[in-house]
């Protein structure tokens, strides 16, 4: 069964809707003042699962667009994970209470543990772990910082410990429409058993239809921004391949 599941990606900064270039807040690109009307309009086309960013809250190291947030969280009834900022259980309560459906962990998810394994204890299925890597190594704190362990380091830490997803980036792909890296991204769903959600590069219906070959199988899905915001990637296109697939599958 294909049961991959391809995100739409809002970034927050200062309000708006934008796309960064290998993480750089100095290199970021507005697509859209109304991150409202961006979200319901993702909803239209018939996507199933959105994934938003506090790009300002990674840095922060708290939320920063909240309210943004929360106004999107009333407009939609498609599911959201969120992330960026997310670095104590009062803060992942607080997030899970107001609607979002996924909180992700990244930067505590390094430092932290037992925080994340807490928060998958009392809320299941509900906390999935962003793994952002530069040339290998895990970045932390929006992606300012590089850490010294692997994606497959971080992950193995939490084969058993409940968490939904690990949401797995290339750093030096992100926003550049490079093509996802899949040999990386399935280095990482070949070592554990945690679904993996693929993102940063993702370039075109080419890269949608690599995602539905037999060998990446073990993908749950893959995050799509720039190429959806410039026109790169038709989603109407997009997500019929996916349901093809999917149909073919269960014949």
């Amino acid at each position: 069964m294909v049961a991959l599941i391809l995100f739409p990606a809002i970034d927050l900064k200062n309000g708006e809707c934008v796309r960064l270039v290998h993480g750089e807040m100095d290199k970021a690109t507005v697509f859209n003042v109304d991150p409202i009307a961006q979200a319901r309009e993702f909803e239209t086309l018939g996507f199933e699962y959105l994934h938003v960013v506090d790009l300002d809250g990674a840095f922060a190291g708290k939320p920063v667009n909240a309210a943004v947030v929360e106004d999107m969280l009333k407009a939609v009834k498609f599911p959201v994970q969120l992330g960026g900022g997310i670095r104590d259980m009062r803060t992942i309560e607080g997030w899970l209470g107001k609607g979002v459906a996924r909180v992700i962990i990244g930067t505590a998810a390094v430092r932290d543990p037992s925080l994340v394994r807490e928060a998958a204890r009392i809320f299941p299925g509900r906390i999935a772990v962003g793994i952002d890597a530069r040339d290998g190594l895990v970045a932390i704190e929006g992606w300012a910082r590089t850490s010294t362990a692997t994606a497959v380091d971080i992950g193995r830490q939490y084969e058993d410990a409940g968490v939904s997803a690990l949401i797995y980036t290339d750093i030096l792909r992100d926003g550049v429409l490079k093509g996802l890296n899949i040999e990386a991204t399935l280095a990482l769903a070949n070592a554990v058993h945690i679904p993996v959600i693929a993102s940063g590069g993702l370039a075109s219906l080419d890269d949608v239809q690599r995602l539905l070959e037999p060998d990446c199988a073990p993908l749950a899905g893959a995050i799509t921004g720039r190429a959806l915001y410039d026109g790169r990637l038709d989603p109407a296109k997009a997500l019929s391949l996916i349901r093809n697939a999917r149909e073919a599958a269960r014949a």
